[in-house]
């Protein structure tokens, strides 16, 4: 947790990183709640791979600090027999890559039990991971993966841009008697942002207008929130007036706040890291089809990843990811239309 000097706290300057933030939101709702635990690779001492569990097991101890093998099928598996039980497990995959380990109980179990026994067993519990590229980790370490999750009915999918986000989701997340994927943006893990108060909570499924705009709707999520933001102030440059939205969570998907930003603007942009090909904003553009078609004025644009796997080479990993200068390209080409 980040310690500031008594100046730096009067001077209003006080901030928290998004790793810290992780922390200290798991640590909010495991000293509210004794049902909460956390289970997953070195996360204990260690205080995990990203030191997004740091502290944690200082606190708390082995009794609700699990290490556990390399595994994802035993960590989520674990995790979901623990929440059927009647704890609430915070389990960590280190890469959302490694999410394709543990699919058939991502996928097939977890999100069915609800249903399956008519309400009478939940599996009320939250697996964290490390999401999206930008950092050259390779095709296998580097995959924004949230589109994975996206197709599976049952699962709730939270992936923060702010360290405060990231306090007040993960005690919705951590509360929901629904299983929650939580996608942590490793591009964002050292930005740092404003703390969230006490007893933070933030709804899950409520998008937030980070930029109000008049000519142009750019809707992010997670990594590229602060990117469309940077896009947004170099348009701003030019006569262009964006309006940002950070989407937040894709289940619940608020496409209210979509609807009412593109009421203004009558132009819409969506930036997504995942691939192209299945990615989430193609779901968001259907709808706002369906239920928006008359509030547009010109066609809509999705600055997403490209078709291929991630390159390990930093010039090339920028060539297949969303970029400031691709998002501004698709604006101006928009704005123009």
């Amino acid at each position: 947790m980040a310690e500031l000097t008594d100046t730096q706290e009067a001077a209003g300057q006080r901030q928290i990183t998004y790793r810290e933030a992780v922390a200290e939101g798991i640590a909010r709702e495991m000293r509210r709640d004794p049902a909460v635990v956390c289970l997953g690779e070195d996360i204990g001492e260690a205080g995990g791979v990203f030191k997004t569990t740091a502290g944690l097991f200082k606190e708390f101890g082995p009794g609700r600090v699990w290490d556990t093998p390399i595994s994802e099928q035993a960590i989520v598996g674990a995790a979901m027999g623990a929440a059927m039980t009647g704890m609430r497990p915070v389990a960590e995959i280190m890469f959302s890559d490694f999410l394709a380990c543990c699919w058939d109980y991502l996928a097939n179990e977890i999100p069915k039990v609800r249903y399956m026994t008519g309400g009478q067993v939940t599996v009320p519990l939250v697996v964290r991971t490390a999401n999206g590229g930008g950092l050259g980790f390779g095709a296998q370490h580097s995959q924004a993966t949230e589109n994975w999750a996206f197709t599976v009915p049952g699962l709730k999918i939270a992936a923060p841009s702010t360290p405060a986000d990231v306090i007040g989701m993960m005690a919705s997340a951590i509360r929901s008697d629904d299983p929650v994927v939580f996608f942590e943006h490793k591009g964002l893990f050292a930005s740092k942002g404003a703390p969230a108060p006490p007893d933070h909570v933030v709804e899950l499924g409520k998008a937030a207008v980070v930029r109000e705009g008049a000519d142009i709707t750019l809707v992010a999520l997670a990594s590229m929130v602060p990117l469309a933001l940077t896009a947004a102030e170099q348009l701003a440059g030019e006569g262009i007036d964006a309006e940002v939205v950070d989407l937040r969570c894709l289940v619940p998907l608020d496409v209210s706040t979509v609807l009412a930003s593109l009421a203004k603007t009558s132009r819409l942009t969506i930036v997504e890291e995942n691939p192209y090909q299945g990615g989430w904003g193609a779901t968001l553009v259907s709808v706002v089809a369906d239920e928006g078609f008359g509030l547009l004025d010109a066609p809509v644009r999705r600055v997403a990843g490209e078709c291929v796997p991630l390159p390990f080479a930093d010039a090339l990993e920028q060539r297949v990811i969303p970029t400031v200068d691709k998002v501004v390209a698709a604006v101006r080409e928009l704005s123009a239309y």
